[in-house]
């Protein structure tokens, strides 16, 4: 067994289900056995046989960043809360659209839109 396997031992876990996507917070151990956090995002998908998959995206938080990121966090969850409210709005409720198509189709969201996401692991500090 190497390091890596060693460190990747779970020292604390939490899950939150929202429908076909789950996300995962785990908390792991360095090289150095201090701990960093995990946050990977898991969504159910069909293949046309009608088998299914999970295609996952993890990002790694360092202790370092906890208190900005978590900053962060909260102001732009404030921001869109303050805006929209929690209510879900579907985009089959905009009011018109042909308007929410062409939203759609300016250059920065035509890169990211059909585009496949990769989960990039960094080795452990």
């Amino acid at each position: 067994m190497d390091l890596h396997d060693i460190n990747s031992q779970e020292i604390f876990s939490k899950k939150l289900r929202a429908g076909r996507r789950t996300y995962f917070f785990d908390v792991r151990s360095t090289k150095a056995e201090d701990y960093y956090l995990t946050i990977t995002e898991s969504k159910k998908h069909t293949n046309e046989d009608g088998s299914s998959y999970f295609k996952k995206h993890k990002i790694f938080l360092y202790k370092e960043d906890f208190v900005e990121f978590k900053e962060m966090l909260d102001e732009v969850t404030k921001f869109i809360i303050e805006e929209k409210g929690v209510e879900v709005i579907s985009d089959y409720e905009a009011k018109d659209s042909s308007e929410l198509t062409e939203n759609l189709s300016t250059p920065e969201f035509d890169i990211a839109k059909d585009s496949e996401y990769t989960s990039i692991e960094f080795e452990d500090i």
